[in-house]
């Protein structure tokens, strides 16, 4: 059987009962959308977080552009972030009229470089975007100065940092609002796809649930603001209600899978992740970086090993983002990253005899490179 960066398989089969007494539930109530598994995930989501409003939604991508939307992003405006993410990012900010702006990347974390962000503030800008990549977080303290400086709004991408934490704070309780994705491969992921906004601005908050639901409120097909058809499936929020109870489960399994990696392949020449100091990592990916890369993907594949490339192809070098006139060269970093990085098997159903397999490939594939 081929060795895959992610699996659902073995979490199914040990959480399959919980699961379909999930799906049961929710056929059984009569209430297939909305009703009270949406509102009680929400509630719940919230909660774990420590903030006023959970707005779930159809999917991550969504997540954004509706809390772009109701921070009052508007078309015309630039937002500030990295074209090494995954495209759905851009695609928000584009798809609402909006501007991306792209800085670099840290060489070491592979995340936002906030030191080249002032530069990049124009009079057009009104929302830096950091995406929390990867399972840890960008270094805010520096955006929240910048921010209060130039009248800014923050807004997390936490589509890939579910319980991740810096210095103690959970990803995505720092800025105006933040977007969440339970695409299934997420730490805390669904059985299809979903998303959420969360967001202790009651305003933000109001205006997330008008724009999610056709843009009504007070009265059926009375659109007040025109907005999208967004909401969460009943049947997923119900899982995710499950799911959440075991959440910090997941992320003590991710880590062990990581730690195992670490001690494994420390004496190899591949460059490991690094944590930034005061990040609590939950690894969604386990991003290795070598700069042979193509060669240790394609032999590994003898081994019946099919690893992933998160993201072979920045954002700004897409012939759908053109428009945007970043030619090549403009993100040596990203650019130089995209050609070496590559991710491991990471999910917290990971058998260690699945784990040693890739290790021992991967261990003898570097040494005879």
């Amino acid at each position: 059987m081929t060795t895959l960066v992610w699996d659902y398989k073995q979490e199914y089969e040990n959480e399959r009962e919980d699961i379909l007494d999930a799906v049961d539930t929710v056929f059984r109530s009569g209430q297939l959308v909305f009703g009270p598994s949406v509102q009680g995930f929400e509630e719940e989501y919230a909660a774990y977080h420590g903030v006023k409003h959970c707005v779930s939604n159809d999917n991550g991508t969504n997540a954004i552009v509706l809390g772009l939307r109701a921070i009052g992003v508007k078309p015309g405006d630039e937002v500030i972030t990295v074209s090494n993410t995954a495209a759905p990012t851009v695609i928000a900010i584009d798809q609402i009229g909006a501007i991306p702006v792209f800085v670099d990347i840290n060489p070491d974390d592979y995340l936002m470089n906030t030191d080249l962000v002032e530069a990049a503030i124009t009079e057009r800008t009104t929302c830096i975007v950091p995406v929390h990549l990867y399972g840890q977080c960008v270094n805010l303290e520096p955006l929240k100065a910048l921010a209060a400086k130039h009248n800014l709004t923050i807004f997390e991408d936490c589509a890939q940092s579910h319980g991740a934490r810096q210095n103690g704070v959970l990803a995505g309780t720092t800025g105006k609002a933040a977007a969440f994705s339970f695409y299934p491969t997420k730490v805390l992921g669904a059985y299809g796809d979903g998303g959420a906004t969360i967001t202790n601005d009651d305003e933000v908050a109001a205006s997330l649930r008008r724009i999610r639901y056709y843009g009504m409120e007070k009265q059926y097909y009375v659109v007040e603001t025109p907005g999208h058809n967004s909401r969460l499936d009943a049947v997923h929020a119900e899982i995710l209600r499950r799911k959440l109870t075991r959440f910090d489960g997941y992320l003590a399994a991710r880590r062990r899978v990581a730690a195992r990696y670490y001690e494994a392949l420390a004496d190899t020449d591949l460059v490991l992740p690094k944590i930034t100091e005061g990040n609590d990592h939950v690894y969604y990916l386990y991003v290795a970086r070598h700069p042979k890369r193509e060669q240790i993907l394609e032999r590994l594949l003898g081994y019946d090993i099919q690893l992933n490339v998160s993201y072979r192809w920045p954002c700004h070098t897409m012939t759908g983002f053109a428009k945007l006139g970043y030619e090549k060269g403009s993100l040596p970093v990203t650019e130089k990253l995209a050609d070496e990085i590559f991710s491991l098997p990471m999910y917290a159903s990971l058998d260690e005899d699945t784990q040693d397999k890739v290790i021992d490939a991967l261990r003898e594939v570097l040494r005879t490179l």
